[in-house]
């Protein structure tokens, strides 16, 4: 079961849900642009929420733009704390290199997620315990080792004992 909650909201459109069980609702361009490539804008919304406490909003990319057009968002998920009321703008970029991407007033340019958050309480400690992943950090599991591999010599490299004689 879905579990719902209400938010208030000021907004000329409200935004919705394409099919019953998404979980992101379509936010709409109050505004007309046409996005070059390359080009990011912040474009408005015309929605302000009031979240209850314990609740966030995300600003999340639409697939569908994402996929077909290059169009994504520059700090993906947006953050909507409870305690902001001012209007939800989405910071827009067209990461193709080619064509540029027009905007209507009424588009469906982000999708909002609204979602219960767990706050943390924060526990100062010399050593962290250990883990079977450890400090293993970006592209560390299922590849091989980033150090090696970007140390290793490369027969395409004329410095590389490999390829001296």
């Amino acid at each position: 079961m879905t579990e719902t909650v209400e938010v208030l909201i000021k907004a000329e459109q409200i935004p919705s849900y394409a099919h019953p069980g998404d979980a992101g609702a379509d936010l709409r361009s109050t505004e007309s642009l046409i996005l070059q490539p390359g080009e990011r804008y912040t474009i408005g919304t015309g929605v302000s929420i009031a979240l209850p406490d314990g609740y966030v909003a995300f600003i999340v990319p639409r697939s569908g733009l994402a996929s077909k057009h290059g169009i994504t968002i520059v700090n993906s998920p947006g953050t909507v704390d409870a305690g902001y009321r001012g209007e939800i703008r989405v910071t827009l970029l067209n990461t193709d290199i080619a064509l540029p991407y027009d905007i209507a007033v009424g588009d469906r340019i982000a999708q909002m997620i609204v979602m219960p958050v767990t706050r943390a309480t924060f526990v100062p400690v010399e050593v962290l315990p250990g883990s079977a992943r450890g400090e293993g950090g970006f592209g560390s599991t299922g590849t091989a080792d980033l150090n090696e591999s970007a140390a290793a010599p490369r027969s395409d490299n004329p410095d590389s004992e490999e390829s001296m004689p």
